[in-house]
């Protein structure tokens, strides 16, 4: 009888855990996001915050940091790239061609690699497009954007807890039935 204590304990411990856990998540002001660009010429992958105090679905917002690098090269591309910076690059809520609503990104920056060449990238939403600003035959190369929300700190410290909590109980469970046998 001396498991009985110890479930409620544990239990209330996880129920104090997940209202803890709710109450930070609604007062969380940055957001994080990776990003990853597929296209046939080029990949690469990326990381952006922001503020999503005022964010809503009709009001996109300035990202606060952003870092992108392609694939196989050492050049990291900023918000400060944006050729609109700093009213760009923005977070915006879209929905994708899949049906799946989600966040967007509208950033659009040259080449830092070759500068004096005419080539620029454009990320809008689930779209990355790299296109020459001088011709206008120039050849247009498309690709995908994918985008992953990355969790907070809290979020995965209480999945620790809770884990931690619940092997604890199997644990005590495995040697109470081992005294009874």
């Amino acid at each position: 009888m001396k498991l009985v204590p110890q479930l409620v304990l544990a239990a209330a411990s996880l129920t104090i855990s997940f209202a803890t856990l709710d109450a930070k998540s609604v007062s969380a002001a940055i957001i994080n996001y990776t990003f990853s660009v597929d296209s046939p010429t080029t990949k690469g992958n990326g990381f952006f915050s922001f503020d999503d105090s005022t964010f809503s679905e009709e009001n996109p917002v300035a990202v606060k940091s952003l870092n992108f690098r392609f694939d196989g090269d050492s050049t990291i591309y900023t918000e400060q790239d944006d050729i609109n910076y700093p009213d760009f690059p923005l977070v915006y809520s879209t929905l994708f061609s899949s049906g799946k609503s989600s966040l967007g990104l509208d950033y659009t920056f040259n080449d830092k690699t070759n500068p004096s060449s005419s080539i620029r990238y454009e990320i809008i939403g689930e779209d990355f497009t790299l296109f020459s600003t001088t011709s206008t035959s120039g050849e247009v190369v498309s690709g995908t954007v994918s985008y992953t929300r990355v969790p907070e700190p809290i979020t995965l410290a209480g999945s620790l807890l809770a884990c931690g909590l619940g092997l604890m109980m199997n644990k005590k469970l495995i040697s109470v039935k081992k005294v009874k046998a």
